[in-house]
């Protein structure tokens, strides 16, 4: 018989595995406050847009010529 630990369930774990995780799991922790997370989170559309235009030009271009 094995021996498990005492863990008490969480109700606004719907899933009955999510129940019987421990509470740390199932927390929450946001790392970065949200003013810089806003900031690098505009910084990488301008990456993104730039990569796509770069992308979509190169191959525009290869077909043409």
């Amino acid at each position: 018989m094995r021996n498990r630990p005492l863990v008490l369930t969480t109700e606004s774990a719907r899933h009955p595995f999510r129940q019987r995780l421990p509470a740390h799991v199932l927390r929450v922790v946001e790392d970065m406050p949200a003013r810089k997370k806003r900031f690098s989170d505009d910084d990488s559309d301008w990456k993104l847009f730039g990569l796509s235009f770069a992308a979509f030009f190169t191959a525009f271009y290869s077909f043409i010529f």
